[in-house]
């Protein structure tokens, strides 16, 4: 009895705890969507909380709400003069503690007060000044999305207008673009490829270095993209890091796909505002692979790591300091000399054995500073850098020996100071103007054996430096609470060949109701092109070279657009858009060719084509769908239907379809929460189906290509063969278990659940002279563990 009575007392406080529902803290800031300035004395509740949670910002506009059940929370923010705000799908978890970074609109009142409220729709662009085409996006869902591999670009492919249609890589395609056509920008910094493996020149690659953890909400654009956004064709993914926790510290541990991750944040130090955030991450794909799963490589194991980082220095009198940072490193090898013969490998050939390393990185330092409450300012200085190292081998069809084939390595490092200031004048009136200076500083080496001559021959071989300079100026008029005038200015200049560009935007949004909106957008667009472009050489007769696209102006496009939104239910949203866009100024070819530069960026290599001219043209139009149910009450739905028709004319004047004209994307998104258990614990099933069309190739000359022992493509009937539709569904299963101040994540998503064989492209192989139809991945699943605490 003296043991069995201490022991059930022990039992029982156990079971106390461990029934109890833990809570955490909610905290945040409020500011003024316009100004940025803080908002004091705003009312921040949790709805349907008993007793009420609630709590007042102070006077730098924090609030701080203690003791919020865990799980999925709403919050109402209420403010005089302001338009009430709803909040919901908070996540909060007993890990960690859950910041958001908060917006108010003041109202404009005319006559008698109209009181409208902000709609609960958690996707509503941060950019105000984002009139069409544009949506925000929660990190949160690229961890809960089936196939999104926690990467914000393979996210984005499930957004109206957007096609991925490509397991081995996350390019974004918009509207029938380029994927080169897309501006990646990170904390108002125009930053290069965010992906390893991401050669020079394109957007995409096999594996984000966005890490989500690190990241805050941010915005996804696609057409008539706001002034501030400049050197884009495509579409602009404008990318924010959250600040780390200034109040205690946490820490993250993670392994996935994407690799073995450890991260933490927290204050600088006891009693301080500053804080700071770290995120590292190695690669798991050699794990996967000694475990015997094929992720489309061959016998490669691609390796690679990468390191998020951002402090953050507030101050009461000078402003706020911020340092941010991003970079990885990687390689792989893909050797044909270990190829099985009887395989066809995605990357990869058999006669051929290819070395790559890659890296890219970012570092940046911001200062942003109040004036009064109406007027601040943003300056930010950062530099950044990318390299790429190709060594490719072609082996003989006789005895397998090697003979050198290419040779290239390209480093871009770019210096950049931006700064932007912002009026606001009233409810009705804001102005902001700013400027982009980046300064580029390169090194492009390659060189190609030419089988003519039987020699390697340069085909880059340049030092040099230019620079891209940018001015805008956008004003936003509220005519009244329900119509609203964004316009604004962007003029570019490039220094290499004296090219420049003035680009009106214009954007009118009226909300006929408060379940209705409409929008229409205008916008003119122009893009430098790649380096690697400028430098291509052309060979003389002499021996000598000339460099022949220097003189290569900007690409331009013209965007229109026009979208009708209706909130069917409170949580139930219908939008439809439709467009047209008129691209002008083209790279290519002087004699009559299919070429075109509008259908280069998709891939690992660039065209080399030399004497390009600014001739040609191109043209997208479409018309999209999207129905969306917000996360409520454990379920949500997207889907989204695009259907669009992209084409282009070359040098013979022929119109043609682009590369990316796949005609059409259906997306079907679902999820459903269970609280399994205890109250603390949560199940999930999240599912995925997504078809498309296929990607349109260029036919090959088997009599040519046997002769001349490489593929020759019938130029003249430049994509007019299309690839077989893509058909994939996805399904990911989670299970979140919550126990004091720690939480524990654990998930499986089957990708191509039914195995289901789409084509990714055609490797022509010179020892049978045939076309192999490369598949990408099959069924694959991805384990995933995370812990917070």
């Amino acid at each position: 009895m003296k043991i069995l009575f201490p022991t059930l007392l022990f039992l029982l406080s156990l079971q106390t705890v461990f029934s109890q529902t833990p809570t955490q803290t909610v905290k945040g800031t409020l500011t003024d969507a316009q100004s940025k300035y803080p908002l004091p004395g705003a009312n921040v509740i949790v709805e349907g909380s008993s007793p009420l949670i609630g709590a007042s910002s102070d006077e730098n506009g924090h609030f701080r709400l203690t003791g919020v059940p865990i799980g999925r929370q709403t919050l109402r923010i209420t403010y005089l003069g302001y338009r009430e705000r709803t909040i919901p799908n908070v996540l909060v978890t007993a890990g960690k503690e859950v910041e958001l970074n908060l917006e108010m609109e003041e109202q404009v009142i005319t006559g008698a007060e109209v009181v409208i409220r902000a709609q609960k729709d958690a996707n509503t662009p941060s950019n105000e000044l984002a009139t069409v085409s544009a949506r925000s996006f929660d990190p949160e869902g690229t961890a809960r999305f089936a196939g999104s591999r926690n990467d914000p670009a393979r996210m984005a492919t499930n957004f109206a207008g957007v096609s991925g249609a490509n397991d081995a890589r996350n390019d974004i395609i918009v509207r029938g673009n380029s994927p080169s056509g897309l501006l990646w920008r990170l904390e108002d910094v125009n930053i290069p490829n965010p992906n390893h493996y991401g050669a020079l020149g394109a957007s995409g690659g096999p594996v984000s270095m966005l890490n989500n953890n690190v990241l805050d909400k941010s915005d996804f654009i696609t057409a008539a993209f706001p002034a501030q956004y400049g050197n884009a064709l495509a579409g602009v993914f404008d990318l924010k890091m959250r600040n780390g926790n200034r109040d205690k510290r946490e820490y993250l541990f993670q392994i996935g796909f994407n690799g073995f991750e450890l991260g933490a944040e927290g204050p600088l130090a006891k009693n301080s505002r500053a804080s700071y955030l770290i995120n590292y991450r190695y690669s798991t794909l050699g794990v996967f692979k000694a475990l015997g799963m094929e992720f489309g490589t061959g016998s490669a194991v691609p390796q690679y790591q990468d390191l998020s980082f951002k402090f953050d220095f507030p101050t009461s009198k000078a402003g706020r300091f911020s340092v941010f940072g991003l970079g990885g490193l990687s390689n792989i090898n893909l050797l044909g000399s270990d190829a099985d013969t009887t395989k066809t490998d995605l990357y990869g050939s058999e006669n051929e054995d290819a070395y790559s390393n890659f890296g890219s990185g970012v570092i940046g330092f911001s200062h942003v500073y109040y004036f009064n409450p109406t007027i601040y300012s943003k300056i930010t200085l950062s530099a950044s850098g990318t390299l790429q190292k190709y060594t490719q081998d072609s082996l003989s069809v006789e005895d397998r020996s090697p003979f050198r084939k290419e040779n290239a390595r390209f480093t871009q490092n770019k210096y950049s100071l931006n700064g932007m200031l912002s009026k606001k004048f009233s409810a009705r009136n804001n102005v902001t103007v700013g400027f982009f200076v980046d300064v580029y500083d390169f090194s492009l080496r390659q060189e190609e054996y030419d089988r003519s001559l039987k020699a390697i021959l340069p085909i880059r071989n340049h030092d040099g430096k230019s620079t891209l300079s940018q001015v805008y100026a956008q004003w936003q008029h509220r005519f009244s609470d329900r119509l609203t005038l964004n316009s604004g200015l962007n003029y570019q200049h490039l220094a290499l060949n004296n090219s420049t560009a003035l680009e009106p935007r214009l954007g009118l949004k009226y909300q006929m109701s408060d379940r209705q909106t409409i929008g229409l957008g205008y916008g003119s667009h122009s893009q430098m092109q790649p380096l690697l472009t400028y430098y291509n050489q052309t060979r003389l007769p002499d021996g000598s070279y000339l460099l022949t696209n220097q003189g290569l102006k900007f690409t331009r496009s013209q965007h229109l657009a026009l979208s009708f939104e209706r909130m069917l239910s409170t949580n139930l949203r219908l939008k439809a858009e439709t467009y047209y866009q008129a691209i002008s100024q083209a790279p290519i070819e002087q004699r009559a060719s299919s070429f075109s530069m509008l259908n280069a960026g998709d891939g690992f290599n660039f065209p080399g084509n030399d004497s390009l001219v600014n001739g040609g043209t191109g043209r997208n139009y479409g018309v999209e769908l999207t129905l969306e149910r917000f996360y409520t009450q454990g379920l949500y739905f997207l889907v989204t239907a695009s259907l669009f028709d992209s084409r282009y004319k070359g040098s013979d004047d022929v119109l043609r379809n682009t590369a990316f004209n796949g005609r059409y994307v259906f997306n079907v998104l679902a999820g459903k929460e269970w609280k399994i258990g205890r109250k603390n614990n949560v199940f999930n099933v999240d599912w995925k189906l997504t078809t498309a069309g296929g990607r349109y190739v260029t036919p090959i000359d088997y009599e040519r290509s046997r002769a001349t022992g490489a593929a020759v493509y019938r130029r003249e009937e430049a994509y007019s063969v299309q690839l077989g539709n893509y058909f994939r569904t996805d399904l990911r299963f989670s299970f979140r278990m919550n126990r004091k101040k720690v939480t524990h994540e654990m998930a499986i998503d089957l990708q191509n659940l039914t195995g289901q064989q789409n084509p990714y492209s055609q490797v022509y192989n010179s020892r049978t002279n045939q076309l192999a139809t490369v598949n990408q991945i099959g069924f694959f699943p991805v384990p995933q563990y995370r812990l917070l605490f």
